[in-house]
């Protein structure tokens, strides 16, 4: 069985902060091994950023057969990033709505000091804000999906995520059964 993951994000962002896209790159990796962990192949169409990856994100999917496909919001990003994967793959797409930590250390952002460094670090957590633009797209454009909100050290989060793993596992059995 073969499940597929991207991270969506916006790439005028990463030349206006910096570290943003090593980071969220990290937490994307950290995904990618901790569903591997759940003994499946993880296909990792890696960072999509604008529509032309997102274009060749959804035909290397496409290409490996992917059973179910996990969509990272790794901070804000345009739906333009998300529909052409998800009309293309025809598999249930899961999103991830996975922040880093259980919350934002506001303390900390807020002594920072310089704007663009508090930005930086608030998109580094902004998981959520793109929420509502998926789920929208998903429903006017037909698509089925589903949303795993918590964040990477909460193992209720991964619990949830183990459930999906296991669910599409039952599917591909059955379609590759006698």
């Amino acid at each position: 069985m073969k499940i597929g993951l991207f991270g969506i994000g916006l790439e005028t962002y990463w030349p206006q902060f910096d570290g943003l896209l090593s980071r969220l790159k990290g937490y994307q990796q950290q995904i990618k091994t901790r569903i591997e962990e759940m003994g499946v192949t993880v296909i990792d169409a890696g960072m999509v950023d604008n529509p032309d990856k997102a274009r060749l994100a959804a035909d290397y999917l496409r290409e490996e057969k992917v059973d179910i496909a996990f969509l990272y919001i790794s901070t804000y990003a345009l739906s333009s990033t998300v529909l052409p994967i998800a009309q293309q793959i025809k598999v249930p797409v899961i999103v991830l709505n996975v922040q880093p930590v259980a919350a934002i250390d506001y303390d900390k952002l807020n002594s920072m000091g310089d704007r663009g460094d508090m930005t930086g670090e608030w998109l580094a957590h902004c998981q959520a804000c793109s929420v509502p633009e998926v789920a929208c797209i998903f429903n006017r454009s037909g698509i089925q999906y589903d949303i795993v909100s918590g964040h990477l050290h909460d193992q209720e989060t991964w619990n949830e995520i183990k459930e999906w793993v296991d669910a599409a596992y039952v599917l591909y059995a059955l379609n590759h059964s006698r």
